[in-house]
């Protein structure tokens, strides 16, 4: 009690947000039931029928569901992969910048894209990408034919990904330029005065000392490895690249919402949810385990 009567102020401010939380994801999690169900809005949770686990078995049989999970998972691991190496390789660039202005200015037009929303850019992707738009006019000048970036399913991945990278990249350095203020400058005096390069200081003292945290933030990312960016896919996708664009997000939207498959649909985010938490625990552990870091 003493020590509740000196931090209330605490709690009262965080009073609100619990609340958000409350109303907003843990009552919610009530309508898991319906994963179990043949769900009819207008029979409700209590007249709906029993079905068990008929919902998961019939997202394993449908060669649909099966396609969006293998979508689902090379998206988001090659989103991961690269927005983990890009800004690892772009950071060291930007940090041997040896203008200030130059380096702040740099680093602040990267980074303004992480503010955009998926609406403004997929609208800018949309007509930048067009069969008649601005990228194709410059392949047509080089004599390169049109390329249908999000009509063809060849092409909507790799559109997919380079557009995330090109978002998130910017803000993503930012984690690895605090590392590099972390490495101790008298490293690279020493490495100096030992006749190094610029290049060996950063292959022999920079990159080792980069790594810890690029094992955290690797070893973290594999709790979203089924996230493979809802705003995204669903601004910019289209029919014509369900076969290789469509991912478990967008699935449930179509078969829940727009279908009516409200069960199936449960069953589909329910399952997602559930090895999301699996691996994000493993994720964890081996944060901890390779590079000390641990939350809880």
């Amino acid at each position: 009690m003493r020590s509740l009567r000196k931090t209330w102020p605490f709690h009262v401010m965080l009073l609100p947000a619990v609340i958000f939380l409350m109303i907003f994801s843990y009552i919610p999690m009530g309508g898991i039931i319906m994963a179990f169900q043949d769900y009819k809005p207008w029979l409700g949770f209590g007249g709906s029928e029993w079905i068990g686990l008929d919902n998961f078995r019939y997202l394993f049989e449908r060669d649909d569901s099966v396609q969006v999970i293998w979508n689902t998972l090379i998206i988001a691991v090659l989103k991961m992969v690269f927005n983990l190496l890009v800004p690892f390789v772009f950071a060291i660039l930007l940090n041997e910048i040896r203008q200030i202005g130059l380096q702040r200015s740099i680093q602040t037009l990267v980074y303004l894209p992480h503010f955009l929303s998926w609406v403004i850019l997929g609208g800018i992707l949309i007509d930048l990408l067009a069969a008649d738009g601005f990228a194709n006019r410059v392949l047509g000048m080089i004599g390169i034919d049109p390329i249908f970036f999000l009509g063809d399913n060849n092409w909507f991945r790799f559109t997919v990904v380079v557009s995330d990278v090109w978002k998130e990249f910017g803000y993503n350095t930012i984690i690895f330029l605090a590392a590099l203020a972390g490495i101790n400058p008298s490293l690279y005096e020493a490495a100096e005065m030992d006749g190094a390069s610029r290049w060996k200081q950063t292959l022999h003292i920079t990159m080792p000392s980069m790594l810890p945290m690029v094992v955290v933030v690797g070893t973290l990312a594999l709790g979203n490895v089924l996230n493979a960016g809802f705003d995204q896919i669903f601004n910019l996708y289209n029919p014509l690249v369900y076969e290789k664009g469509d991912i478990i997000d967008t699935f449930v939207y179509r078969t829940a919402i727009l279908n009516g498959e409200m069960g199936f649909g449960t069953a589909i985010g329910l399952f997602k949810s559930v090895i999301s938490m699996i691996l994000i625990l493993i994720s964890y552990r081996l944060a901890y385990k390779w590079a000390g870091y641990r939350i809880f």
